[in-house]
């Protein structure tokens, strides 16, 4: 009997090592490496035993040929803004997210509205539980199919005799391949299985959908090497105090990583949100402090959020820098910027910034906002609602124009706002007729613009 060989590969990164060590050398994570048993000698493709396999050869870019096929596309707006336009054939798709965020459920919901044979496959849920969340859903489709089954020769034999147009794996961690003697959801499985997984999409241009469990860090478990292998990487995120979730693209071949899709999860399932600016801006009975609009650019999308903030003394010493939805050094910074510029005592404060909705926002056009929203509640006077504002502050208090500032007043004149702040740097072709453009270069301008 041969012997078994083994290896040692970091949970974190996926390097292999030949002996165990205390530190990986590529990471330099500590206590990440384990024992895993090598890849079998008599590994086959991923189809039967009777596939004669073809040697590629390489061609001029000139003699290529581009398959005619379009995109698929997949009901679902949010996702078809967030792919690029739909689903390219033989693309493999990853899709992460917090435990019970949703990712089972936005894949049922595409597998039930896209009109072509799909293969679900999960390893995670048995078939009546799947028909269970369907029925929850109001939902049923003909063209659906569930395979409960976590091997991967198991799953390719009725992907021969079914021949789906679409194959969703829930999830990549729960497969295992009798070509690696380890345990499901380690290093060498995880790789191992996208890796058939991938020559399949390829050869047969059938795409596939993976969903992909996350650590506690937030990022998806397994080598860091599977988000190279794969063409498109998704992140579900959310809040689960929070009715709405957010897809985000953090890797597309096919298309910009800027687009976000903005979902709410309701007890029959996901709804896409077509016009969210109308729901992340709450509805007030009174004019209160402490608050204003921002219009910020998600990809090519244009949002108005609502910013919050809390300015109050300190009662334990050392002022607190609370923020939920945006950076804290970022805040420290605008503070700063605020008492040397301003002249403003905000070094005995506490301050509190939150984005309403549970969204996350890194753009800097909103720093205007800020501003304005700590002002109003350090003087403790409400700005007016039909107000919103589009600009970046810098370190000398200038006011600094943002990029697709057309598209920001657009998108306030469409929703009512009959006053934007911009930066006087700002380039605009035109005027818009339905809103006032009132453009400044210092913090000082719109101080006293504002709070006299």
């Amino acid at each position: 009997m041969s012997k078994v060989k083994t290896s040692f590969f970091c949970q974190n990164c996926g390097t292999q090592h030949a002996q165990w060590q205390g530190q990986c050398k590529s990471c330099k994570k500590w206590n990440t490496l384990t024992e895993e048993v090598l890849e079998k000698t008599d590994k086959k493709d991923w189809k039967s035993e009777k596939k004669i396999n073809t040697i590629s050869k390489p061609l001029k870019i000139n003699q290529i040929e581009i398959s005619s096929e379009s995109r698929i596309d997949t009901g679902d707006n949010e996702l078809n803004r967030v792919l690029g336009g739909g689903i390219i054939p033989g693309a493999l798709m990853l899709l992460g997210g917090e435990p019970g965020i949703g990712k089972s459920t936005l894949l049922l919901q595409i597998a039930m509205t896209i009109k072509c044979k799909i293969l679900y496959v999960s390893g995670e849920e048995s078939q009546q539980q799947i028909k269970i969340r369907s029925d929850r859903m109001n939902s049923s489709s003909d063209h659906c199919f569930v395979l409960s089954e976590t091997k991967t020769q198991n799953i390719f034999s009725q992907i021969e005799k079914l021949t789906p147009e679409m194959v969703i794996i829930d999830s990549v961690q729960t497969l295992q391949t009798d070509y690696i003697d380890s345990s499901p959801g380690s290093v060498s499985q995880i790789k191992e299985c996208t890796a058939e997984f991938i020559k399949f999409a390829k050869e047969t241009h059938v795409p596939v959908f993976l969903v992909g469990h996350i650590t506690k860090e937030g990022q998806i478990a397994g080598p860091k090497i599977l988000e190279h292998m794969v063409d498109v990487v998704l992140h579900f995120e959310g809040d689960r105090n929070h009715i709405y979730r957010i897809l985000r693209t953090q890797k597309n071949r096919f298309g910009a990583t800027s687009e976000v899709g903005i979902y709410e999860m309701q007890s029959k399932g996901l709804r896409a949100v077509s016009n969210p600016s109308e729901l992340l801006i709450s509805e007030k009975d009174e004019k209160l402090s402490g608050h204003a609009i921002a219009a910020t650019i998600e990809g090519i999308r244009p949002l108005m959020i609502e910013i919050q903030a809390l300015v109050s003394t300190a009662v334990y010493g050392t002022p607190q820098r609370t923020t939920t939805g945006y950076n804290t050094k970022r805040l420290n910074m605008l503070l700063a910027v605020l008492e040397k510029r301003a002249g403003f005592t905000l070094g005995t404060k506490d301050v509190f910034i939150n984005i309403t909705g549970g969204i996350s926002i890194a753009d800097p056009a909103i720093d205007l906002a800020v501003i304005v929203a700590i002002l109003s509640s350090y003087h403790d006077m409400a700005v007016c609602e039909n107000f919103c504002f589009a600009a970046e502050v810098g370190l000398s208090g200038e006011i600094r124009p943002v990029p697709k500032t057309e598209q920001r007043i657009q998108e306030a004149s469409k929703l009512g706002f009959d006053t934007i702040v911009i930066s006087k740097f700002a380039k605009i072709s035109k005027q818009n007729e339905f809103i006032k453009v009132i453009a400044v270069s210092k913090v000082e301008t719109l101080i006293s613009l504002l709070f006299g």
